[in-house]
């Protein structure tokens, strides 16, 4: 069972403390000052919700407001998000990509009943650059998870998710997957989403 995470708005549509990602995600869309952030325990999110965001929100708690402070204005909002559903790891899996700026949802497959979170998350990123290059487009993806990034960049993966029936949807993607990696070349930036200074990615299921 997933553990409940709560999450502390500061700034937002309406501050306050949410249980669900959904909840908080409403606070902070369209919002470009939003400073929000999740928590293990209601304890704690309570504590970081009255000593205000400047000292949980950004990189540790000496975030200042300066101009070299972590910001949400890092972000390239002009780009894709991508994340990973899972119930179970390994376990049915599915995974979308988003317009930053606004959440909407620009594509989305799955579920694949056998697969890992990271090899969604590459499925995901992949996806979205195919995607791109489709439309001409040189947007930003987003993701949060460094293994996927690391075998985008390496056009290979290292899992050890067992090919045999049970997974062979999956593999046929990640097949695929890397085929067009080695066949294409794109100048897309592709990085990593920065979840303690950002709050979740907007392509976020919710399901943490």
């Amino acid at each position: 069972m997933a553990k409940q995470k709560y999450y502390v708005v500061w700034v937002g549509h309406k501050p306050g403390i949410y249980t669900s990602w959904p909840e908080c995600k409403e606070q902070v869309d369209g919002r470009k000052d939003a400073k929000y952030k999740s928590f293990s325990s209601k304890a704690e999110a309570e504590k970081a919700y009255r000593e205000g965001w400047t000292k949980h929100w950004g990189q540790g708690a000496a975030a200042k407001q300066t101009a070299a402070a972590p910001s949400q204005a890092e972000i390239d909002y002009d780009s894709i998000s991508v994340d990973v559903g899972t119930r179970g790891n390994p376990g049915p899996i599915e995974y979308r990509g988003v317009y930053t700026k606004t959440g909407e949802v620009l594509f989305s497959h799955g579920p694949i009943p056998n697969g890992t979170n990271n090899l969604g998350e590459f499925l995901a990123i992949v996806h979205s650059l195919a995607y791109l290059k489709n439309k001409g487009s040189s947007q930003t993806v987003y993701s949060d998870s460094r293994t996927a990034l690391k075998w985008v960049r390496e056009k290979k993966v290292a899992t050890t998710l067992e090919r045999n029936e049970a997974t062979k949807e999956v593999w046929d993607l990640v097949d695929r997957a890397l085929a067009w990696l080695q066949n294409n070349s794109y100048d897309n930036k592709v990085l990593k989403w920065e979840t303690e200074k950002w709050g979740e990615i907007k392509a976020d299921y919710g399901r943490k």
